[in-house]
């Protein structure tokens, strides 16, 4: 009895252009979904001092940006463990 060939053709083991962009895109989008997960879990704990002093007009641009900052987290991490 022969085994069966070990070799491997060349010509499947190279990936395509497209694959390989999507396949760095498929390796760098999982860490931001991570991140983007987790940033929007522990984001409002930042809110709380802001809030239980109340907020001066100084501090009003800041609350602005944590909520922008908040709902860039939540895009990003939305698809996180599926």
């Amino acid at each position: 009895m022969s085994s069966p060939s070990t070799l491997v053709d060349e010509q499947h083991t190279k990936v395509p252009l497209a694959d390989g962009a999507a396949a760095g895109r498929r390796l760098i989008a999982a860490p931001l979904r991570f991140v983007g997960f987790w940033a929007a879990v522990v984001m409002p704990f930042l809110y709380l001092p802001l809030l239980t002093k109340g907020l001066t007009p100084s501090e009003t641009p800041v609350f602005v940006g944590l909520l922008l900052l908040h709902v860039v987290a939540l895009v990003a991490g939305h698809g996180y463990n599926r």
